[in-house]
């Protein structure tokens, strides 16, 4: 975990709201200079940070609600740092908990060098992250609409369908399976839903993958040399890293992917795992995923789990191949080099 160590004449911790701040300034000597609550907004916030800006930093939490604050010190000049949410336990293991006191104890860590920071993600890509994030729901959501179609079959005992619901043809063969009217108008709106979600998609993912292009195109395509790697997988590992250059080995882009798990230890007993929910989700699924596909119709892969199941079980096995792969890629975007299948199944 990174702190946040430099110092300043004035710390602005900010414990941030939707539609207000509580706003808390310190000197160096830990002396509150200032501690107020204001609404969200811009003009406002400025006017209050204008008497300490020759020498100030702002950080808040990571939250849903940052991106103006950092924007806005960017705009302004002001250094702006971010705090990682799952480190910053300090600010509610207090006795009392609210607005004021939390925004005192933000400013406090920044002080006295506690501070965890997390990565603020560039302006330029995040909206275009967001948006691919938001295409993973979607399509999630209509795995589940698709599910249910399937298991509604189950429910009134009817032979299974072989329709690929992915595809219109097969969806419409679902349009009279149940005799029952309220049954299939509620088959009907699943797969109506689902063909809404198809011609949306369609035009995101075009439109994704030439904002890629436009962002950083040599990853883009060193990525889709691995094998079994698509255009989703690529467009994800590209928008969730971010910039390569900000991890400082490979073993912490691992740990930042939920790549590797962290013992939980005392007096030389081992309690097992923790911090699983540290990391990036995203990521997670990516190489989970890219394992997976790797091994498809791939002999030299398959034999290279198989290899590993000798030590453990194939659930197992895969989470090292995706390991490998994670620790691949970190090389691949830090050097420019494509995906060398031959070096990678050598070990």
């Amino acid at each position: 975990m990174n702190f946040y160590h430099s110092t300043h004449r004035h710390y602005c911790g900010i414990d941030l709201h939707a539609r207000s701040l509580y706003v808390c300034i310190i000197d160096q000597q830990g002396e509150v200079l200032l501690h107020k609550e204001i609404k969200a907004r811009p003009e406002l916030l400025l006017a209050t940070l204008e008497p300490f800006r020759d020498d100030l930093v702002v950080g808040v939490e990571c939250m849903h609600c940052w991106y103006w604050i950092s924007d806005l010190c960017e705009e302004h000049g002001i250094h702006f740092i971010l705090g990682h949410a799952l480190y910053m336990k300090a600010i509610h293991g207090g006795k009392t908990k609210n607005d004021r006191i939390d925004s005192f104890k933000i400013a406090m860590l920044m002080r006295g060098g506690n501070f965890p920071l997390a990565y603020v993600y560039p302006k330029e890509m995040r909206a275009t992250r967001d948006l691919l994030r938001r295409r993973t729901r979607i399509v999630r959501h209509g795995a589940m609409l698709k599910a249910h179609a399937v298991n509604t079959l189950g429910q009134y005992n009817l032979p299974p369908s072989k329709a690929n619901l992915n595809n219109p043809g097969g969806r419409s063969q679902l349009t009279a399976a149940f005799t029952d009217p309220d049954v299939q108008r509620n088959i009907d709106l699943d797969l109506a839903i689902v063909d809404c979600y198809q011609h949306e998609l369609k035009k995101l993912e075009w439109h994704l993958e030439q904002q890629a292009k436009q962002h950083n195109p040599a990853s883009l395509n060193v990525l889709k040399t691995i094998p079994g790697v698509g255009r989703i997988l690529a467009l994800t590992i590209l928008y969730e890293v971010g910039d390569i250059q900000r991890f400082e080995s490979v073993q912490k882009f691992a740990s930042y992917a939920r790549l590797v798990k962290c013992k939980a230890e005392s007096a030389g007993k081992v309690y097992g795992t923790q911090g699983n929910k540290i990391g990036n989700a995203h990521l997670k699924w990516a190489f989970s995923e890219a394992a997976v596909l790797f091994i498809r119709n791939n002999d030299r892969a398959k034999r290279y789990v198989e290899k590993l199941q000798k030590r453990m079980n194939k659930p197992k096995a895969l989470s090292a191949l995706a390991h490998k792969l994670g620790r691949a890629v970190y090389f691949m975007l830090k050097d420019k080099r494509v995906f060398d299948e031959q070096r990678f199944l050598r070990g």
